[in-house]
């Protein structure tokens, strides 16, 4: 296995002057987490998170007021009803925790996690989704190269978020909250998602990358033992990334792909 100084190249990136990132191309797999990652969707999750929350404390008469902070501690990167019932424990609400099939309406982690999944599901059908520009530009990359590929999500909207961000064909193996249920996958930040992503590809972490932008999807990448795990700072911060265990960090997947136009 080679060292990550010669998996490097240095990269002209606009934010100013050469900085050397690793070689996504010589790694033996790359996955990535989807929402903030391949699609702009964290901003939808976060949208209907708020309206939902907002809603059922000022009914519910809760303090102190939800916030996106609540947003980046208890509910990014993790399994819909594992958030729901984290985010309930930090007011110290506990409710049943219920069945997938409870109705919006009810009062239980499950109804409750389906609620907020009915305000997202209204808003990616009403708006649409566009992937990240640099997001495509590396997967172009990466298939150009015969760089296996797969997406490694908490979201049970993983496969409709693809497809209707034009992505879904690009991968063969998805992980998604609808899987990890099925199978019992415990949630980020434990390894199992990430683990049986690398499994379903046929490929060792240890030499593979995983992408991710939540700090319980870069905690589960590094406890599955990826050889390298790349933060992307949607808003969560570059420090907060590295101590989590991010290997690099960057603002856009598309400082991984050369500058072409100079040449």
């Amino acid at each position: 296995m080679a060292t990550l100084d010669e998996r490097t190249r240095t990269i002209h990136e606009t934010l100013g002057g050469d900085v050397t990132l690793p070689d996504l191309t010589t790694y033996d797999a790359v996955l990535f987490d989807l929402d903030g990652v391949l699609t702009p969707t964290a901003e939808v999750h976060m949208h209907a998170w708020r309206t939902m929350f907002e809603q059922l404390f000022a009914a519910w008469d809760v303090t102190p007021a939800y916030t996106d902070t609540d947003y980046f501690e208890y509910l990014d990167g993790k399994k819909r009803y594992d958030g729901v019932a984290s985010l309930l424990r930090s007011r110290d609400i506990e409710v049943p925790w219920g069945e997938p099939s409870d109705t919006p309406d009810r009062d239980t982690v499950c109804g409750i996690g389906n609620r907020k999944n009915e305000v997202f599901a209204a808003i990616l059908r009403s708006e649409g989704i566009e992937p990240y520009p640099g997001s495509v530009a590396l997967l172009d990359l990466l298939q150009d190269q015969g760089v296996p590929v797969a997406v490694v999500s908490s979201s049970k909207n993983a496969d409709e978020v693809l497809r209707a961000a034009g992505l879904r064909d690009r991968f063969e193996v998805v992980v998604d909250g609808v899987l990890a249920e099925n199978e019992n996958l415990a949630s980020k930040p434990a390894p199992d998602v990430f683990a049986a992503g690398a499994r379903l590809l046929g490929v060792d972490p240890a030499t593979s990358a995983a992408v991710e932008d939540a700090l319980s999807g870069v905690r589960s990448a590094v406890a599955a033992g990826y050889g390298l795990v790349v933060g992307v700072d949607r808003g969560v911060g570059e420090g907060s990334l590295a101590e989590a265990g991010a290997s690099v960090v960057v603002p856009d997947l598309g400082v991984f792909v050369p500058d072409t136009s100079a040449s």
